[in-house]
């Protein structure tokens, strides 16, 4: 999904070009096809090529992409993904993202979400 929203379209080769380590052409066109049943992609025929492109713009599907984590591995519990992601990332954050993310926090108290 990341190559096809930086790309905006690609072929199932161009995907897999993109791709580091890629599996096989087949396993990319079943990811593809996995991708397309499920109505995140969508494909046009240029000649002989399926063109796949994004059906969701990048934040929608952002958010759906963190809710589902959300449900599935954290109990609906923000606060559990918050110090998960500190427990991975707190090394790697500069003090001004944490400032950033300490703001999103007193912005959301304060509209009392």
């Amino acid at each position: 999904m990341d190559i096809l929203y930086s790309r905006g379209k690609s072929s199932a080769s161009e995907v897999r070009e993109a791709m580091p380590n890629a599996p096989g052409y087949s396993a990319v066109r079943a990811m593809l096809r996995v991708l397309e049943e499920k109505g995140h992609i969508k494909h046009d025929v240029d000649g002989v090529k399926y063109v796949f492109s994004p059906t969701v713009p990048r934040d929608k599907a952002k958010r759906s992409a963190v809710k589902h984590l959300l449900d599935t591995f954290f109990n609906e519990s923000p606060e559990q993904v918050v110090a998960a992601l500190l427990d991975v990332s707190a090394t790697r954050m500069t003090r001004e993202e944490l400032d950033r993310m300490a703001e999103m926090i007193e912005k959301a108290k304060k509209e009392g979400r």
